[in-house]
């Protein structure tokens, strides 16, 4: 993609997410996601029923007279966005690649991020890690973000999300919000997701194409897989072949969904041909309204 188009694209997205982000997900993001903890605002003198606790001592000392130190809570985040772009995530049938929805999703993230002041960062990840982007704030650096993914190019198709949780578990130091975005055809990844989910929140948001539920009755097809580059004939009008086909698929989804409950994160599960927007204004809703409880 040469320099012109790429900026043109980035341009398009900017202006679709952005308009998204401010009038869906500014206050649903806000409400949904907790700050890392509580920091120090002020000192003010003691009152009746204050809690004892927060007496400082050295104010009160040089004071003469009692003082409670005073804590908000701390609204900046850091967002991490894990993005998948194995062969697999270059697929499609409905017009978009699942990459390119998968792009969409993180730039409409990054500004409801950015709208709130947070820091974003980006890992992109094949089965190696292909690319990392420190977690900062402002425009330049979500649009940034964008053109990386615009025009990513993977040096391997496979798939390691046991890689990618433990690259991230070393180089975050403060808790984070992990998006992790991916069709998850990758297996044993259980432990290393259990353990990135102990210091951060991570939400899975399981991207797919309708023609990886249900195979079409169309007769002999030649397909080849994605990520290991293997060939073969099908019969699609073999009735076993489709269940098989489709089981498989509500199999992979159903694990990745265990996994991520399992792991205490949250995770959602996307058809390509949905309105990405709407689900996730729903999910922050839903958070927002959980943890209002």
């Amino acid at each position: 993609m040469d320099t012109a188009e790429l900026l043109k694209k980035v341009r398009k997205i900017e202006i679709k997410t952005r308009r998204l982000s401010r009038n869906l997900f500014t206050g649903g993001y806000h409400s949904a996601f907790k700050g890392r903890g509580m920091s120090f605002s002020e000192v003010r003198q003691y009152q009746f029923g204050d809690d004892i606790r927060a007496i400082d001592w050295n104010v009160t000392a040089r004071t003469g007279e009692p003082h409670i130190k005073i804590f908000e809570e701390e609204r900046e985040l850091t967002v991490m966005l894990l993005v998948d772009v194995s062969g697999s995530s270059f697929f499609g049938t409905t017009g978009q690649f699942k990459q390119e929805i998968l792009t969409e999703i993180c730039a409409l993230l990054a500004f409801s991020a950015d709208n709130n002041n947070d820091k974003v960062g980006l890992l992109l990840f094949s089965d190696r890690n292909e690319l990392f982007i420190s977690p900062k704030k402002g425009r330049q650096h979500m649009l940034r973000i964008i053109r990386e993914l615009l025009n990513v190019q993977p040096s391997d198709r496979g798939t390691d999300l046991t890689g990618a949780f433990q690259y991230t578990r070393n180089v975050l130091k403060k808790r984070s919000v992990c998006f992790i975005l991916s069709d998850f055809w990758a297996e044993g990844y259980d432990a290393a997701l259990r353990v990135l989910a102990r210091r951060h929140d991570c939400v899975g948001i399981h991207c797919w194409d309708p023609r990886e539920r249900k195979l079409p009755d169309v007769g002999l097809l030649k397909v080849r897989d994605a990520e290991s580059g293997r060939q073969k004939w099908l019969d699609t009008t073999d009735p076993e072949l489709r269940h098989f086909y489709a089981e498989r698929f509500e199999d992979n989804r159903a694990r990745a969904t265990s996994a991520f409950r399992r792991a205490g994160a949250d995770f959602m599960s996307l058809q390509s041909t949905d309105s990405y927007a709407s689900a996730l204004l729903q999910f922050f809703e839903k958070r927002a309204h959980l943890g209002a409880h």
